[in-house]
């Protein structure tokens, strides 16, 4: 009887004094170690990057798409679905001004574009009729391509700029006839069910090796005229424009892109 009794004080004691030994056990702190903080799996896939060729290009990583290698324009399209009319010479393909914009066949969401670009030694004109075309991510919204080496024009309207929004942070424009290299960052935007904006487009474009937009967000559509929106859309194609304006046309090499 004793015995029992003296157990049930003991259970009840210990009961008791549970919450005081669990409080301590929480204060007291955990010993760190390396392990605590390592990740090891899924293991991260490995990409060759791209080679340096004698001509100043750099290849493509292992696991880009290539969207032009110098021989041909089987990777786009006119407008209307018919062969691109661009004209492809010595590994560059330049603009066929009157024959309209091209696009990929294929459509892209969030992706790395890499796309080299010449403006013509000699180029006449002056501020949007000196070189001027576009490259619009998903067919909507354009980064400008133009003549900014020693030419004025409205600041979100030269090189680099997302036309009529964000002017580019600096200027690093080659002259004519030096070849200028894009790489360009994209994520594009999310809408919901409703077909409302749910984020916008972001953008990160690298000039020559100088950042002139950083993860800059893109508020709609780039027109001349009018103000930006959004429209809800899915996946869409690159394309390159045709802008009509009457001064030499730009010619484009070593083209690819990594998707995301």
């Amino acid at each position: 009887m004793i015995i029992n009794i003296t157990n049930n004080i003991v259970l009840l004691l210990a009961i008791f004094l549970l919450p005081f030994k669990i409080s301590a056990q929480e204060k007291r702190p955990v010993k760190m170690e390396s392990a605590m903080t390592e990740i090891w799996e899924p293991a991260i896939e490995v990409v060759t990057p791209g080679q340096a060729n004698p001509d100043g290009t750099v290849s493509a990583p292992s696991d880009a798409i290539v969207l032009f290698d110098g021989t041909d324009l089987s990777a786009w399209t006119n407008k209307d679905g018919a062969a691109a009319e661009w004209i492809v010479h010595d590994g560059v393909f330049t603009v066929n001004k009157g024959t309209g914009d091209i696009l990929t066949k294929q459509s892209f969401e969030d992706f790395q574009l890499h796309i080299e670009w010449q403006v013509p030694q000699g180029i006449s004109g002056e501020s949007q009729y000196r070189g001027n075309s576009g490259i619009f991510l998903q067919n909507k919204y354009e980064i400008q391509l133009l003549d900014s080496y020693k030419n004025t024009t409205y600041i979100n309207g030269q090189a680099g700029s997302i036309y009529k929004q964000a002017p580019p942070l600096k200027n690093a424009m080659a002259p004519p006839g030096q070849w200028n290299t894009y790489d360009i960052i994209y994520t594009a935007p999310r809408f919901k069910e409703n077909g409302s904006l749910f984020s916008p487009a972001k953008v990160t474009v690298i000039h020559n090796g100088v950042v002139i937009q950083n993860n800059t967000q893109i508020t709609g559509h780039t027109p001349n005229v009018g103000l930006p929106k959004y429209r809800a859309h899915g996946p869409g194609p690159i394309k390159l424009q045709d802008h009509g304006d009457p001064s030499a046309p730009l010619s484009f090499r070593n083209i690819w892109i990594r998707e995301m």
